[in-house]
């Protein structure tokens, strides 16, 4: 199979419930209706990328349920390439999301049918990115990235949830690409960022938020300003920037420009509610 960018990681339903505040131990808070969305780490990365007219395969893990075929249809109207997606025989991953008024959000994932995504064969012919993210087995990530490597793909990983990498894992990496929560657990508190690319990645992006995103390379840092938005729901907007910055790398520009890409479609996405339906168009940026 012949795709410029491939994407392994997660595909969960996220059911998303607005509130007025996050409940603490052993309290219960009412909420407003709950509303069912496609995401996961993985299966938002490929529809961020798809959307900004990149050619996408998921790689990725799916039950026999309802759950897996509204992801499975979300996937192909964004323009992602299913063929990679297994059915197993565990439920459809889901994410339980609280949203308060600022548009932050807090996240439980129950893992389901991502827990059973394996190494399996991988065709690398005419991929130019691999993007890999957690929230499916880090051995599966590790054997994705490795491959990759080997076939000469760039390497991107999106280290979210953060875990222990192996070395040789790291040092095959072309991109790593944490938040400021995931570098400082990497580096511990304190520590320069700058110091990620000791770790053995040939360069490092790290999302800011609102301030938007450092990139690391040999030759130094470079901020990336964000455009200043008013956040309605930030659920999903590192996994759009992941999308955007894997679409930009395929098609030849520079880290740095492809960060800069990656926080205006970040941007956009934390406007609108929901992670998949809040992602921006190729011809949407172009008009802005």
């Amino acid at each position: 199979m012949h795709t410029e960018v491939l994407v392994i990681g997660s595909a969960n339903a996220d059911l998303v419930v607005p509130a007025e505040r996050r409940p603490g131990s052993g309290e219960t808070v009412l909420g407003g209706d709950t509303t069912v969305l496609p995401g996961g780490k993985g299966a938002n990365t490929a529809v961020a990328a798809a959307r900004l007219g990149a050619d996408v395969a998921l790689l990725a893990a799916i039950g026999d349920d309802a759950y897996g075929a509204m992801l499975t249809e979300s996937l192909r109207d964004a323009g992602v390439r299913t063929e990679l997606v297994r059915k197993v025989g565990r439920p459809t991953g889901i994410a339980y999301i609280t949203v308060t008024p600022d548009g932050e959000n807090s996240i439980l994932v129950s893992p389901g049918a991502n827990s059973a995504l394996e190494p399996g064969a991988l065709d690398f012919a005419g991929a130019k990115v691999l993007v890999a993210s957690l929230e499916i087995p880090l051995p599966t990530v590790e054997w994705a990235i490795a491959e990759a490597a080997s076939a000469g793909v760039r390497t991107m990983l999106n280290l979210s949830p953060v875990a222990e990498l192996s070395p040789r894992t790291l040092a095959a990496l072309d991109v790593l690409l944490v938040n400021e929560h995931e570098a400082a657990a990497l580096l511990g508190e304190g520590v320069g960022l700058g110091k990620l690319l000791e770790l053995g990645p040939r360069s490092a992006v790290v999302t800011l938020g609102a301030r938007g995103a450092l990139v690391l390379t040999g030759d130094g840092e470079t901020e990336v300003p964000a455009p200043p938005v008013e956040p309605v729901d930030t659920t999903g907007a590192g996994d759009a920037f992941t999308g955007a910055l894997a679409a930009s790398l395929a098609t030849g520009v520079t880290l740095e420009t492809a960060a800069r890409m990656a926080v205006r479609v970040a941007a956009i996405s934390v406007t609108r509610r929901g992670a998949q339906p809040s992602y921006p168009s190729a011809a949407e940026l172009e008009g802005r």
